[in-house]
């Protein structure tokens, strides 16, 4: 089959690398032009480019995409559109030009998790299992019929980053196969029922600061599903704390207010949550690199058994 790549970041590397693998003919990539980055500010290639520069293949970088253009390119050069975390919504001329369409991969069970962030809010909302769909495109978001699905397991402590990996790899794998069996005529695309559809909205950086008044276990999937980006952070003295790392615990001791950071026995950092305590691993304070929680308790000199009050 001849196929247009589409996609961007890293997620979309192992799709990418299978189909050059594969028996299928890649004509052609597209991913989004180059931004600034860093404290320099210097034009930033994306993972996509980068392995399809290596593999000598071309590379198209449109701001927009433009009827007349596309036209004569896809329907010269390619059977299918494969969109893979491509970071735009496609035009519905664009996906119905290719004899088999425009195929993508999702993060997600779909109905489950439409949107821009299946993976982290997944963690968040404290899912025990989730997989990845091979889907046609239509005019929604993440609205289109089914081709294929693979489920998995969510590790207990698994952050994005974990899961997203594992994600990408089975992935690729299911895209793969679906090509494979579009080509044979074995695959009945399945319409996804509205009912169960839930969404994953693109994260902010608000979504990352904490509510003490939740759980301890809903503030410890937010530190695993907002990893990296945006972070999980609260406030001590006007001075922003970014929790790195954290899990539920179920100590003995007294009920504290919501918020209330303890040391606990030789240098544990314990904070009171709306139900449960969530120990602290590893933060960041304001301009300084990430330190053991421990450490940082030694830094405030707070003595075994006192409290002080995060969040304000």
């Amino acid at each position: 089959m001849r196929l247009l790549f589409m996609g961007t970041p890293g997620f979309a590397v192992p799709a990418l690398r299978k189909l050059l693998s594969s028996r299928h003919q890649v004509n052609g990539v597209f991913t989004q032009p180059d931004r600034p980055s860093g404290r320099g500010r210097k034009l930033a290639i994306c993972p996509v480019k980068q392995v399809a520069l290596h593999s000598g293949l071309p590379v198209h970088q449109p701001e927009r995409l433009a009827p007349e253009e596309w036209k004569v390119l896809v329907e010269s050069t390619a059977d299918a559109l494969v969109v893979v975390a491509y970071g735009k919504m496609l035009p519905a001329w664009l996906f119905t030009l290719p004899p088999f369409g425009a195929i993508n991969v999702h993060a997600s069970l779909l109905p489950r998790y439409r949107g821009a962030a299946p993976v982290p809010w997944a963690i968040v909302r404290g899912e025990t299992c989730t997989g990845v769909t091979t889907m046609r495109i239509d005019r929604g978001m993440d609205t289109g019929d089914v081709l294929l699905q693979k489920e998995v397991e969510i590790g207990e402590e698994e952050t994005s980053v974990q899961l997203g990996d594992r994600l990408a790899v089975l992935g690729a794998d299911l895209l793969a196969e679906t090509l494979g069996e579009l080509e044979a005529g074995r695959i009945r695309p399945r319409p996804q029922d509205p009912r169960l559809a839930s969404y994953a909205p693109m994260l902010k950086k608000s979504d990352g600061e904490i509510d003490w008044s939740r759980s301890s276990r809903q503030i410890f999937n937010r530190v695993r599903g907002f990893n990296p980006w945006p972070g999980t952070f609260t406030w001590r003295g006007g001075s922003l704390l970014r929790i790195l790392k954290a899990r539920p615990v179920t100590p003995t001791v007294q009920r504290q207010a919501a918020g209330s950071l303890l040391r606990w026995g030789s240098g544990r950092a314990l904070v009171a949550c709306g139900k449960g305590w969530l120990e602290l691993l590893q933060v960041q304070p304001e301009n300084h690199k990430p330190v053991a929680a421990s450490d940082f308790l030694n830094g405030l000199r707070l003595q075994a058994g006192r409290s002080i009050l995060l969040g304000q």
